[in-house]
Parts: C-alpha cells; structure tokens; sequence
C-alpha cells in the first residue's frame, strides 16, 4: 500500500486529473438505468487516495481534483441533456457544448468545494473520509437549493438499484441518503490505508449500517400495504408524440384526435373502454394549442367524458394583458370536469433554466443563445406547490416534469394530498438516460412523502407508483398506449416527510464529530 501511495504521489498533475475524472465515470455508472452502484466503492476510494497524496498539499491542487473529480460525474450523468439540441439542430444544436460544458462544470464547482474544504480540514484514513462526506452531503444540500436549484443526480439516487436501502428515503431523504451513500462507499479507503486496527474496526461498524438498512428496508416491503382507493379508477394516456412534430401547427388536429381516440379505447382489462374510467391524465403541454381557450376542443371533451370523467392535462395557457402587452406564458396543469369545465389549475413554478427561461439573458441573448422552448409569451412560474381538488373528491399535489426532482417543497405541506401527479414531456431526450433518471427521481419522491404517484409522460415513462416506490402499472419507453390502473392508497406523513432535512443536519454533525474522535485517536 504503501508503494501504491508513493506513485499515486509521483504521478503528474495530468495523470491525476484524468484518474480523477475516471473515479468520477466509475461513480456515475451507478445512476439509473445502468445501476452499477458497486462501482461508487471504486470511485470514491481512489479519489480520495488521491486527494490524500500528491506533491502539493495546497487548497488548490485539492480545489481543481475536486472539480475535475465531479465533472467527469456530471458529464456522464447529465450527458442526456444534450438530446435535446437535436431536436431543431439548425437552431440549438451549436449551443450544445456550451450548455453543457457550463453545466457540467458548474455542478462540479459544488464537489470541488467539498474536497477542497476537506484539503483545509486535513487528516487522513477515517476521518478524511467522514469529513468528505459529510461536506460532499452539504455541498449536494446546496446544489439542490442555490440559483434555482438543480438536484439532478444526486449520489443518493444510487439507492434505486440498492433494493431495500431505498425506503430508508421515508426517514432521511435523498440528503440523507447522499451523505450515507458517499460515507459507505468511501469505506474502502479506510480499509486500505489504515495501519491501525482501531479506524478498520470503526469503519466496519459504518459499513454494518448499510446491510442493516437493507434488511429494515426489505423488511417495510414485505409488510406493505395494497390497498386500493375505493371508487378510483387512472387512465394515464401515453401518445409517444416525436418532440419534431409536437408543435406543427398542421398536427394540431392529429394530436388531439389521437388523443380522444386513446383515452376511449377498450383495453383489455376494461373492455368498456372510458366508462369506468373516473380520471384520465395527459402528458405535460399535450396538444399545441391552448386548450382551455379553445371551443371546439370543448365541444369534443364533452361527449367525451360523459359528464363522469375528469380530465387532467398538461398545457401551455396564457394570462393576457392590456393590449400591444406580451401575454405571460405558463406551464400548467388544466383540470376539467365531466362537461368540460375546466375547474383547477395549477402553474409551474420551478422553471427549467435553459428551457422555459435563460439565466443571464442579458448577456447570453445578444451572443445568440435563447431558450429551448419557445412560446407567444414568457414563461413565467407560478406561486408555488398546492392541493387540488379534482372531480370526485381526491386531493392531489400536482407538479409540472422536473419538480418531481426536488425534495424539498414538492407538496403544499398544509395541505397534504392524497397522490401526487406530474405530468412530463421527455420526448426531448429520446432513447437516453434521462428519462430514467426521471422516473427513478419521482420514485424517490413517492417514498419520502408515503405519497403514490401518478406519472404521465409523453414519451415514456408513464407509471403509477405506490407510496413505497413499488410500481404498480408502467407503460415502456417510446411505446405507444394507455395505462389502467387503480390509486394506491396514501400512507400516514413520513417522518421525512414531517421534518424534512433536518436528518440531514444530524447525520453531518454526528459524522464531524466521528471526524474528530478519529483525529484524536490517529494522534493520541
């Protein structure tokens, strides 16, 4: 070990840059759908040989591994985004590299902090690891929050593939789990570099935390509950649209059609076809054309849903203006009733940057960037998370594509509902990784609240989701087809879903204080 310590050390800036970065691709593999999560025992231990060793223990040197450690994540990770300049490319497709350079590069800013006030910090075997950990779980704490917020990928999302690790989300969160994930899966190091047996023994007395949460974990799934919400029954209608004909004009009256016609059809688990559907869910912004203005869309709804049937649907609507004024534009969700009434509604209010919105428009536009989706007015987000009551009585907390990725904020907490609903357009990023990642996200989400989920998408993945994380019924990637399902039943508040991340703040002041004890222990 300690030979491979001394080449680590005498190896050239270059080549530890590129290791670096390496651990950082290994790590990433772990994020839905590969699910290679062993491999974060990989990652984590050779950067942190890394970060140990080196000619020049310097808050630089350890600022600049850090940075290029979390760009090789992001870059993997968040590499979907890039679909979506695909879609007119004689347009966007030239903005490609900077959005995403500057994206990549700008969520690894966050893990160079972590690893450079790690460098500050010093030590070496356990108490480097806890000290990294616990400011890499607070550094992902503020990506989620700084600038809007962007918590796409967080390392906790590696529990996904780790079977019952994953509802220990109902108590400590995705932060939680972020601090837990990066903590286990540094371990390794400890192990490998220790000379003493005491910091062997403390690491393997974290490490027994991980099975022990997998076992409480399969064990909450195997006494979980399936009950069904009396008198409701979903129709998730998935129209796998090409985002190049979404927004043709022409296609207009296909797209609704299409879409008529498949909330109708017969399935065969409901030969009757709509009769018995009480709820039917459309995907985000779902036809091309503002639907709650228009009256022959009106007139076609109404035979439609039969005065039984409620319809919730993604769509572009417009707050008009005085005139000559632009009108502002939402992202929304519009409820209607069995006649065709639109009696709900709820606006987007966490914007996509770079989609619905530029950051720094002021200086980005005259350079020729501007935002991907472009509407007659500007997007403009709305007052934030509320319940809604739909048509029959059932209370749903409604979000809008990626506000299922946030943690934080995601239901009216006042309010609690009895599901939650996002609808989404992925059709931008195709056969990638992203959608994935989505779906996993909103999982994610449905465990931390003890929430179902019912999840519209336009080109996949639409799923109903119970509020353990289980999927109940799911549609395939870029498949073409409706999902019937009855609602899970909602479970009492979680405790994360009581206190949030406070579990957050406890796991980092117990992990400084590891972090201490270890120091004194190496130095006594």
């Amino acid at each position: 070990m300690i030979r491979l310590f001394q080449r680590m050390a005498g190896l050239p800036a270059l080549a530890r840059g590129a290791i670096s970065a390496l651990a950082g691709v290994l790590i990433a593999m772990g994020l839905p759908p590969y699910g290679l999560w062993p491999l974060a025992f990989i990652g984590f231990p050779l950067f942190l040989v890394l970060l140990e060793t080196g000619k020049r223990q310097t808050w630089r040197s350890g600022f600049v591994l850090g940075w290029v450690f979390g760009l090789g994540y992001f870059a993997v990770a968040l590499h979907w985004i890039g679909y979506a300049f695909f879609v007119q490319a004689d347009t966007y497709l030239w903005m490609m590299p900077f959005m995403l350079g500057i994206l990549s590069g700008g969520m690894a800013v966050y893990w160079a902090l972590a690893a450079w006030l790690a460098r500050r910090v010093g030590g070496t075997g356990l108490q480097l690891a806890l000290t990294f950990a616990s400011l890499l779980g607070l550094a992902e704490w503020l990506r989620g929050h700084l600038f809007t917020g962007f918590p796409w990928a967080a390392p906790g999302l590696l529990v996904d593939g780790m079977g019952g690790v994953a509802q220990a989300a109902s108590v400590i969160g995705m932060t939680g789990l972020t601090l837990l994930v990066v903590l286990w899966a540094s371990l390794p190091y400890v192990f490998l570099t220790a000379d003493r047996p005491r910091p062997k023994l403390a690491a393997a007395a974290i490490l027994l935390l991980l099975p022990v949460l997998w076992g409480w974990g399969e064990m909450r799934l195997m006494g979980a509950s399936d009950a069904m919400v009396p008198g409701v029954a979903i129709r998730i209608v998935q129209p796998n649209l090409p985002q190049e004909e979404k927004w043709r004009e022409e296609n207009a009256r296909q797209i609704f059609g299409d879409l008529e016609q498949m909330s109708s059809m017969p399935t065969p688990d409901r030969p009757e076809g709509i009769g018995g559907i009480t709820h039917v869910i459309w995907p985000e912004s779902a036809v091309p054309f503002l639907i709650d203005e228009s009256p022959v869309a009106k007139s076609e709804l109404k035979p439609l849903l039969g005065g039984r049937t409620a319809l919730v649907t993604g769509a572009v609507r417009l707050d008009r203006k005085g005139e000559g004024e632009a009108p502002d534009a939402h992202n929304s969700i519009i409820v209607f009733d069995g006649n065709a009434e639109p009696v709900a509604r709820y606006d987007k209010w966490r914007l996509v940057p770079g989609g619905e919105f530029l950051p720094l428009a002021w200086a980005l536009e005259p350079l020729g960037f501007q935002q991907v989706v472009q509407t007659p007015g500007s997007f403009v987000p709305g007052p934030g998370p509320r319940t809604v009551t739909l048509p029959g009585g059932l209370r749903a907390g409604l979000t809008v594509c990626y506000e299922a990725i946030f943690p934080d904020r995601l239901v009216d907490e006042s309010d609690r509902p009895q599901v939650i609903i996002n609808v989404t357009n992925d059709g931008w990023f195709g056969r990638s990784t992203g959608p994935w990642q989505h779906l996993a996200q909103a999982r994610l989400r449905s465990i931390e609240q003890g929430l179902p989920l019912i999840r519209a998408a336009n080109t996949g993945i639409s799923a109903v989701i119970d509020p353990y994380g289980r999927t109940v019924r799911m549609l395939p990637l870029l498949e073409k087809g409706v999902v019937d399902s009855p609602l899970p039943e909602a479970l009492p508040a979680t405790l994360y879903a009581r206190i949030g991340d406070f579990w957050l703040l406890l796991l980092t002041v117990i992990a400084v204080i590891c972090a201490i004890r270890a120091r004194k222990t190496i130095y006594s």
